[in-house]
């Protein structure tokens, strides 16, 4: 095989990977790895009208709503949706993989959408990732269940469906206290003029629960910076798919 020229832009891309790897010194063979994967890789962020890089767990089945985004986001004239999983593995057994390709892949992609169902795996160090600089600005979350919970936060529909969802897979409460509560809680929605019916709550539950028999879990850290984003308008809680 032969060996890749670097690209006309290497002492930038060389910049980044400095980084990823704390400025340790790369061995002749790693550089030649990590520019035949900028060559394969990096030209498609650029070649499209707009790139976006999708983080989100890969197991099953969380990877079935990361392709939902994916396929979503295809739609767009010009647009290249992309999950790191899918491409071409960086092969550098000494360094420090995953650091590399992120901040590559990062740093020249247009935007960058995470979508969270729960706080372990690998889409948790890319949270801590993306809520700082040189990521924030191009980055947006979608995490599943979410929501900042004051009352002053009780001013949407979507306010209201996740406080149902949170009411429904309470195990402490029975069946008639669980009705008795969202019932209460359509009313109050009713008040804030909001539409949402007690039916309509238990219509997005039902839903719900025949997907997945659990509701989605974070640490105080996630819903923090869940919270960073939702202050900058680049949160986007969702229930279902």
């Amino acid at each position: 095989m032969s060996n890749p020229t670097p690209p006309p832009n290497s002492t930038e891309i060389m910049s980044v990977v400095h980084d990823a790897v704390g400025g340790l010194k790369l061995e002749p063979t790693e550089k030649r790895e990590i520019w035949r994967f900028a060559q394969r890789e990096l030209p498609y962020l650029w070649s499209q009208r707009t790139s976006y890089f999708v983080l989100g767990s890969y197991r099953d089945p969380y990877i079935r709503r990361l392709r939902a985004v994916q396929n979503e986001l295809a739609k767009q004239l010009g647009a290249y949706p992309f999950i790191m999983g899918d491409l071409l593995e960086l092969p550098a057994d000494r360094l420090n993989v995953f650091d590399i390709m992120f901040a590559l892949l990062a740093t020249y992609s247009d935007y960058i959408v995470g979508v969270f169902e729960k706080e372990s795996g690998g889409e948790a160090p890319e949270l801590g990732e993306i809520d700082d600089t040189p990521y924030f600005e191009k980055s947006y979350v979608y995490p599943r269940d979410y929501t900042w919970f004051t009352d002053s936060n009780l001013d949407s529909e979507h306010h209201f469906v996740q406080v149902a969802i949170e009411i429904a897979f309470t195990d402490d409460l029975t069946r008639e206290e669980k009705e008795a509560k969202i019932s209460s809680l359509a009313d109050r929605a009713q008040e804030h003029e909001i539409e949402v019916s007690d039916q309509d709550l238990w219509d997005v539950i039902e839903e719900r629960k025949a997907e997945s028999s659990e509701k989605a879990t974070y640490s105080w850290v996630h819903i923090n910076k869940f919270r960073k984003f939702e202050l900058h308008d680049r949160c986007f809680p969702w229930a279902t798919v």
